[in-house]
């Protein structure tokens, strides 16, 4: 990493070394860490921040509204600076990957945290968070977000079995930094915290990417199409606080029959298919 301190994450407590304090990176990191084992949610205006808020979200990620085709690209900074003074919980917006000067404009109106890119090399940039995404077209396809985190987890397995001589390779391989692929060997996971994303629209879902070893979950903007949000809302998040308890998880899924009514039907297939992820 770029600096001279560290952070650790062990049992959810955060351990630093004494450069943490010296060095604004590793702040940045520590702060990221109390993101873990929450739900991050997508909201377009101050009504939808309102109910995740008040739901119990850890996070809002402010975007524009999901239209299929569209690059998405950051946010109007007006609607920042509203929904910024409507709720208390960090805010996370949107940039294109790699448009720096969209993240510039961002930090300028005051978000903790800015959505870019899920490239393990982005830790090296930088980046406090990655993302394992599958579709996040709204259709309710859980089956790409399992994959891309399987593959991930998969990969750290291997990775902490592998010879230290091998390691270099490894890391050419999979086209990540060695030194982050290296600190990812040492700790067993990944040195950031780490959350899924797309097709996350019930508990059972976000309780399943949590026990696959991911920190956290985002939910898109499709958990606003029902007609009761905040109770859908508040359900992922108690999903994910309590992911190891199927008593709490088969409570919370009651009476949210609305949470599969956008499932795409190629997947519904697939899954049948497949048999497993």
């Amino acid at each position: 990493m770029a600096d001279d301190g560290a952070v650790t994450v062990y049992n959810g407590s955060i351990t630093t070394t004494d450069a943490m304090t010296q060095n604004p990176f590793s702040i940045k990191v520590g702060l990221a860490q109390m993101l873990r084992n929450g739900a991050i949610v997508e909201v377009t205006n101050p009504d939808q921040a309102k109910i995740a808020e008040s739901a119990g979200a850890s996070c809002i990620v402010v975007s524009d509204l999901f239209q299929p085709g569209r690059i998405s690209r950051m946010p109007d900074p007006s609607l920042v600076k509203e929904i910024k003074n409507t709720v208390s919980i960090p805010i996370m917006a949107k940039s294109s990957v790699g448009h720096f000067v969209e993240s510039q404009i961002l930090e300028s109106v005051g978000v903790d945290y800015i959505d870019e890119s899920e490239a393990m090399r982005r830790i090296r940039e930088g980046a406090a968070m990655v993302r394992s995404q599958g579709d996040l077209t709204g259709s309710g396809n859980i089956v790409e977000t399992i994959r891309s985190v399987r593959k991930v987890m998969g990969d750290i397995r291997v990775l902490t079995n592998l010879d230290e001589d091998e390691v270099f390779a490894f890391s050419k391989k999979i086209s990540a930094p060695y030194d982050i692929v290296a600190q990812t060997k040492q700790m067993g996971r990944l040195p950031v915290a780490h959350f899924a994303a797309g097709g996350i629209v019930t508990p059972a879902d976000a309780a399943l990417m949590m026990q696959l070893g991911c920190d956290g979950v985002f939910i898109g903007q499709e958990v606003f199409r029902c007609s009761d949000p905040y109770k859908r809302v508040r359900a992922i998040v108690e999903a994910v606080r309590n992911y190891n308890d199927p008593h709490v998880l088969a409570e919370t899924s009651c009476g949210l029959e609305e949470d599969m009514a956008g499932l795409n039907l190629d997947s519904v297939e697939q899954l049948g298919t497949l048999g497993t992820y």
